[in-house]
């Protein structure tokens, strides 16, 4: 969470994460306006957020497709975990059985490209313009650990990418000061 709060979107893979989180969040920082989806309409939801910087908003995937955030508005995105399609969807499960069945890798070619795909739009929440700034964190180990990995983070904007705690906080501390 942001060191001093606000311009926060948390883009979760269920409305459990998402409430748990806003919850956990307006139990630690009572000071901030967490708005979650569900609370009410997204473009009540997005105005509010927009109007006051001190405004967090976490949801679920209407959030990664359907939400402009340009400028300062948005400097910090959470990503709680990788959008891979849920393994029960009869529609993505038959694309993978029909690309094994003709010789491709069903899972790369299906479930780790849609993943991408979603990567690349929650990202791209916080990076609407040349001149943004700010943070994308994605909370999934299995984006620096896992194999197809490095296939998903080439979907997202070029960005550095770092594992340190401290050297993102230190880069949300600059934004909200102003510097760069």
């Amino acid at each position: 969470m942001r060191a001093a709060g606000g311009r926060t979107l948390g883009l979760f893979s269920s409305r459990r994460g998402a409430e748990a989180a806003t919850e956990a969040v307006r139990e630690r920082m009572p000071d901030v306006e967490v708005l979650c989806q569900g609370d009410a309409q997204l473009p009540e939801l997005a105005r509010r957020f927009v109007e006051d910087p001190r405004t967090c908003l976490f949801g679920t995937l209407s959030l990664w497709q359907g939400i402009d955030l340009p400028g300062e508005t948005c400097q910090l995105v959470i990503i709680d975990r990788i959008p891979f399609p849920r393994p029960d969807d009869p529609l993505m499960s038959a694309r993978q059985r029909l690309v094994e069945r003709h010789g491709g890798n069903g899972f790369m070619q299906v479930a780790a490209t849609h993943a991408a795909l979603l990567l690349a739009q929650g990202s791209g929440r916080l990076i609407r313009r040349a001149d943004d700034k700010g943070v994308v964190a994605v909370l999934d180990s299995r984006l620096a650990t896992a194999r197809y990995g490095s296939f998903l983070a080439s979907s997202m904007p070029p960005m550095w990418r770092t594992v340190d705690r401290e050297l993102v906080l230190g880069a949300l501390r600059r934004l909200d000061t102003g510097a760069s």
